[in-house]
Formats: structure tokens, sequence, C-alpha cells
């Protein structure tokens, strides 16, 4: 599989919910997982590749989590602010401030519903993925003068990559 740059139209698309898990969408998570692996990355959602579908794979110390039609039912008050990146947009890493804590519903590669508690990492890296899924990207919220600091890389990626 072939990671989509910044820039690329697909990585502001809306994905479309998923009726079914098929074998099909459980080899293409399977795919995913293996990219993200390769790119050293921690999540990889489905329009990162190219596909306007609602999943997305993740890796925390060796956990993996392939995730169909997420969402988030409740986001706790504290928020913290981490630094992020994006395999989609390489080599620039920015602080984000999220919540702290969600309670998410999605559904597993078997088809099954799970509903679950998230924190830390995994907290951060749902919401990050969730935000691909519906076109945004984590560049979307940085203040003004951190957009224009990486004003010119981002360009740079834009060229490059498309």
């Amino acid at each position: 599989m072939k990671i989509i740059y910044y820039g690329n139209p697909v990585l502001r698309e809306t994905s479309k919910e998923v009726t079914e898990v098929t074998d099909e969408i459980r080899k293409i998570l399977d795919e995913m997982v293996e990219t993200m692996r390769e790119e050293s990355g921690v999540g990889l959602a489905a329009n990162q590749v190219g596909l306007t579908q609602r999943f997305f794979v993740c890796e925390v110390e060796g956990n993996v989590k392939k995730i169909i039609n997420p969402e988030i039912i409740k986001f706790s008050e504290e928020e913290i602010e981490m630094e992020e990146g994006c395999l989609s947009i390489p080599r620039i890493y920015k602080r984000v401030k999220r919540p702290e804590k969600i309670s998410v519903k999605y559904m597993n590669e078997k088809g099954e519903t799970v509903e679950e508690e998230l924190d830390g990492i995994w907290a951060r890296v749902y919401q990050h993925e969730l935000d691909h899924l519906n076109g945004v990207l984590f560049i979307d919220k940085l203040s003004p003068l951190n957009k224009r600091l990486i004003s010119k890389r981002l360009a740079q990626i834009k060229k490059e990559g498309n």
C-alpha cells in the first residue's frame, strides 16, 4: 500500500460508513497494519492509503486495534497537549491539545461492537485517526503562527507527494 500525502484531495473527504465487515475489509486492515509498521507509524486511516471507508488501524506497545465505523461517545473535560505527527505529512511534528480521555464505540474486524474508555496515547491516536476519516488533519488544529511556521514545508510536501 502507498501512503497518500498532504495535498491529495482524498485526505479531505469524509469517509463512508462500512455496512458489512467482509473478508476483503479484513485483508485491507491487515495490509494497513503492515504499511503502518513499515512506515513506523502508530496509526493509519483508510483515506491515507486512498480508500474512503470509515476504518483505521493503530498499534501501541505491540497491541493492534482494527477500528471500523469509529465514534466518540464522550470526551473528558481535561485536555492534554502532546506532540503529533502524521504519515501523510512527513517530518512535521507539532503540539496539539486534545481531550485526555474518551469513551468510544466501534466495530472490530469480527464485526463485533466494542465500547471502551481510552486515555493517554490510545485516546490521542484514536482522535487523530478519526479526524482523518472526517477529512481533518492535525495541522488544522494549530495556531495561525504554527501554521505559518510550517507553510513552506507543507507546500514542499504537496509539490513532491502528489
